[in-house]
Protein backbone atom coordinates (compact mmCIF):
# COMPACT_ATOMS: atom_id res chain seq x y z
CA UNK A 1 0.00 0.00 0.00
CA UNK A 2 1.12 3.47 -1.22
CA UNK A 3 2.41 6.25 1.68
CA UNK A 4 -0.44 8.84 1.76
CA UNK A 5 0.76 12.00 1.08
CA UNK A 6 0.02 15.71 2.37
CA UNK A 7 -2.91 16.90 1.03
CA UNK A 8 -2.84 20.95 0.85
CA UNK A 9 -5.68 23.16 0.02
CA UNK A 10 -4.47 26.45 -1.53
CA UNK A 11 -7.21 29.30 -1.50
CA UNK A 12 -7.39 32.91 -2.32
CA UNK A 13 -9.79 34.37 -0.03
CA UNK A 14 -11.63 37.93 -1.02
CA UNK A 15 -11.98 40.13 -3.81
CA UNK A 16 -7.88 40.04 -4.98
CA UNK A 17 -7.46 38.91 -8.24
CA UNK A 18 -4.06 38.04 -8.72
CA UNK A 19 -2.93 34.17 -8.34
CA UNK A 20 0.58 34.00 -9.61
CA UNK A 21 1.86 33.73 -5.96
CA UNK A 22 -0.20 30.95 -5.12
CA UNK A 23 0.01 29.29 -8.33
CA UNK A 24 3.84 29.21 -7.78
CA UNK A 25 3.23 27.98 -4.31
CA UNK A 26 0.96 24.86 -5.60
CA UNK A 27 3.65 23.97 -8.10
CA UNK A 28 6.16 23.92 -5.32
CA UNK A 29 3.96 22.11 -2.91
CA UNK A 30 3.19 19.22 -5.58
CA UNK A 31 6.70 19.07 -6.95
CA UNK A 32 7.52 18.35 -3.59
CA UNK A 33 5.40 15.32 -3.91
CA UNK A 34 1.90 16.96 -1.49
CA UNK A 35 -1.58 16.49 -3.00
CA UNK A 36 -2.42 20.33 -3.94
CA UNK A 37 -5.99 21.63 -4.71
CA UNK A 38 -6.37 24.71 -5.79
CA UNK A 39 -9.36 26.88 -5.21
CA UNK A 40 -9.46 29.71 -7.13
CA UNK A 41 -9.88 33.16 -6.80
CA UNK A 42 -12.50 34.80 -4.88
CA UNK A 43 -12.97 31.91 -2.65
CA UNK A 44 -15.16 33.12 0.40
CA UNK A 45 -14.59 31.67 3.73
CA UNK A 46 -17.41 29.57 3.94
CA UNK A 47 -16.15 28.16 0.62
CA UNK A 48 -12.55 27.11 1.31
CA UNK A 49 -13.67 25.54 4.79
CA UNK A 50 -16.48 23.39 3.10
CA UNK A 51 -13.82 22.52 0.20
CA UNK A 52 -11.13 21.49 3.42
CA UNK A 53 -13.89 19.69 4.25
CA UNK A 54 -15.03 17.62 1.63
CA UNK A 55 -11.09 17.17 0.39
CA UNK A 56 -9.78 15.89 3.60
CA UNK A 57 -7.21 18.18 3.95
CA UNK A 58 -3.99 18.60 5.98
CA UNK A 59 -3.09 21.87 5.31
CA UNK A 60 -5.43 25.24 4.35
CA UNK A 61 -2.85 27.25 2.41
CA UNK A 62 -4.60 31.13 1.76
CA UNK A 63 -3.22 33.84 -0.49
CA UNK A 64 -4.39 36.98 0.56
CA UNK A 65 -2.82 40.47 -1.02
CA UNK A 66 -6.12 42.56 -0.62
CA UNK A 67 -5.37 43.83 2.78
CA UNK A 68 -8.71 41.92 4.40
CA UNK A 69 -6.33 39.83 5.91
CA UNK A 70 -7.26 40.30 9.36
CA UNK A 71 -11.08 40.05 8.50
CA UNK A 72 -11.03 36.80 6.37
CA UNK A 73 -8.44 34.71 8.05
CA UNK A 74 -9.66 34.33 11.25
CA UNK A 75 -12.82 33.49 9.62
CA UNK A 76 -11.47 30.77 7.89
CA UNK A 77 -9.96 29.54 11.25
CA UNK A 78 -13.35 29.61 13.07
CA UNK A 79 -14.93 27.80 10.23
CA UNK A 80 -12.55 25.24 10.60
CA UNK A 81 -12.79 24.59 14.14
CA UNK A 82 -16.42 24.60 14.15
CA UNK A 83 -16.30 21.67 12.03
CA UNK A 84 -13.87 20.20 14.46
CA UNK A 85 -10.86 20.49 11.83
CA UNK A 86 -8.99 21.40 14.63
CA UNK A 87 -6.14 19.47 13.59
CA UNK A 88 -5.67 21.29 10.08
CA UNK A 89 -2.40 23.40 9.74
CA UNK A 90 -3.26 27.01 8.53
CA UNK A 91 -0.84 28.77 7.06
CA UNK A 92 -1.23 32.40 5.37
CA UNK A 93 1.03 34.41 2.42
CA UNK A 94 0.68 37.40 0.97
CA UNK A 95 0.83 40.81 1.85
CA UNK A 96 0.55 41.11 5.76
CA UNK A 97 2.06 43.76 7.70
CA UNK A 98 4.37 42.94 10.49
CA UNK A 99 1.99 44.46 13.06
CA UNK A 100 -1.02 41.94 12.14
CA UNK A 101 0.85 38.24 12.38
CA UNK A 102 0.75 38.54 15.88
CA UNK A 103 -2.86 39.10 16.07
CA UNK A 104 -3.28 36.49 13.27
CA UNK A 105 -0.73 33.58 15.17
CA UNK A 106 -3.25 34.30 18.30
CA UNK A 107 -5.92 33.27 15.86
CA UNK A 108 -5.30 29.90 14.99
CA UNK A 109 -2.89 30.66 12.41
CA UNK A 110 0.80 28.60 12.33
CA UNK A 111 2.81 30.86 10.12
CA UNK A 112 2.83 33.87 8.54
CA UNK A 113 5.19 33.80 4.82
CA UNK A 114 5.83 36.91 3.40
CA UNK A 115 6.52 37.80 -0.34
CA UNK A 116 10.10 36.37 -1.45
CA UNK A 117 9.65 33.31 1.12
CA UNK A 118 11.56 30.32 -0.46
CA UNK A 119 9.50 27.84 -1.20
CA UNK A 120 11.65 25.28 0.28
CA UNK A 121 11.45 27.29 3.77
CA UNK A 122 7.18 26.68 3.38
CA UNK A 123 7.53 22.79 2.42
CA UNK A 124 10.14 22.51 5.26
CA UNK A 125 7.70 24.15 7.47
CA UNK A 126 4.85 21.92 6.60
CA UNK A 127 6.42 18.96 6.73
CA UNK A 128 7.97 18.97 10.03
CA UNK A 129 4.15 20.44 11.02
CA UNK A 130 1.99 17.91 9.33
CA UNK A 131 1.49 13.95 10.46
CA UNK A 132 0.24 11.71 7.93
CA UNK A 133 -0.98 8.55 9.08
Amino acid sequence: MSERKIRVLIAKPGLDGHDRGARVIARALRDAGMEVIYTGLRQTPEMIAEAALQEDVHVVGLSVLSGAHMTLVPRVVELLRAQEMDDVLVVVGGIIPDSDIPALLAQGVARVFGPGTDTHDIIHFIEQRVTVA
